[in-house]
């Protein structure tokens, strides 16, 4: 392993802690205010994800053009000026959006830069690394924002902002290279419509069953993972008999911890050459779903979301390989992770703005995690058809 991929280890890890203390400080500030209604959090949800949409045709390109170590720089600097407007006292909608459009800039370039730093050899290893570290900085980032927020939002938010600022000096220590993809797509139609590049990619990328596994499989994933935080939210209170947002976290934190034994394991059980193997966990992950749906006392519902984040993470790491070695080999790693980017966000976006509907309309949130989980099923079926038995 390279070890150059340490710094960027330690600022994902700094960046990612930051990015869930801040959910949760503004999920503290709306439990904290009786006027909020229950629709405001998975509103949250979907503004933060607004930005990941809108600026895909962009950001891809922006990635790979530019030395991704600098514009892991520039995205934790937005996400910072949009703790900044929290702290501020702006419309958390809007400060949160801005948040969002840090991270989806920094999305691309925190995973295209990992075929740089590691070979074909190491890739898988290098994603389970960086997706063992991300959620280690959830379980961390939530717990103890979770916590410091129900003291004072205002000591959460100046540590948010401190830890992007720090987050953007440890990724100096990366090397600032320029590595452009293979096949260059910025030709004078390209460079006159951004989208217009952006729908070529998203037709060449598409051409092979593992390209589309992986960027569909990616978007299950995070749609699924998206809404069942927020469900959780409203679940937990009604069900569990949890009361404020420091509770709820240390309830998510079962769900980080096995995504992250998932994430650790799944380098030996799901090499790129038997990518078809990513279906079972994920299979498994809808049926845990729907059991935690069934749950109504607290250990047994940890034990089970212990259980669906490590079907998660034996999923979404080999996912998440094969993407990008299949966007280094066409269109470019930092363009197949903002295309994926695109298509996971829009999903989620589609499902927690489903669940907001739901949620206006008093839907039961029992009910709710046992449709997800029913149709997180069905949808991996639908992903898995066509996926050859062995690479291409």
């Amino acid at each position: 392993m390279n070890k150059q991929i340490y710094p960027l280890l330690i600022a994902q890890f700094l960046s990612a802690f930051a990015d869930n203390a801040i959910l949760f400080t503004v999920i503290a500030m709306v439990m904290q205010s009786p006027h909020q209604a229950s629709w405001y959090i998975p509103a949250l949800q979907s503004a933060f994800l607004i930005a990941f949409v809108i600026l895909a045709p962009w950001t891809g390109g922006f990635a790979d053009h530019y030395a991704k170590s600098r514009v892991l720089i520039a995205a934790n600097l937005i996400k910072a000026v949009g703790a900044g407007l929290l702290f501020l006292g702006v419309e958390p909608l809007w400060a949160y959006c801005v948040v969002g459009m840090g991270a989806a800039i920094y999305s691309p370039a925190k995973y295209g830069i990992l075929p740089e730093l590691t070979g074909h050899e190491f890739l898988v290893k290098a994603n389970s690394w960086i997706e063992g570290s991300t959620i280690l900085a959830i379980l961390s980032g939530m717990v103890v924002g979770g916590k410091v927020a129900d003291y004072s939002t205002h000591w959460a938010l100046s540590g948010t902002i401190i830890l992007f600022m720090l987050s953007a000096v440890v990724t100096l220590f990366l090397p600032a290279q320029v590595r452009l993809p293979r096949r260059e797509l910025g030709d004078t139609a390209a460079s006159r419509s951004k989208v217009i590049a952006f729908g070529r990619q998203m037709r060449e990328f598409f051409t092979t069953p593992r390209s589309r596994f992986a960027m569909l499989g990616g978007s299950l994933f995070w749609a699924a993972a998206a809404t069942l935080r927020v469900i959780i939210v409203a679940w937990a209170p009604l069900v569990l008999l949890l009361k404020n947002a420091g509770d709820i976290a240390e309830l998510t934190l079962f769900l980080a911890i096995g995504i992250i034994a998932g994430s650790a394991m799944v380098p030996g059980l799901i090499p790129l050459e038997h990518l078809r193997r990513a279906r079972i966990p994920a299979y498994l992950m809808g049926l845990m779903i729907i059991g935690l749906g069934l749950t109504d006392s607290i250990w047994p519902a940890r034990c089970t979301l212990l259980l669906i984040g490590t079907m998660g993470g034996m999923f979404i790491v080999p996912v998440n390989a094969a993407l990008q070695e299949q966007g280094q080999q066409s269109i470019g790693s930092g363009s197949a992770v903002a295309l994926q980017g695109f298509f996971q966000n829009l999903a989620m976006l589609a499902a927690v703005g489903g669940y907001t509907y739901a949620s206006s309309q008093q839907a039961d949130p029992v009910l709710v995690m046992l449709t997800l989980g029913l149709l997180v099923f069905i949808a991996t079926f639908l992903v898995s058809l066509h996926l050859p038995m062995n690479r291409d």
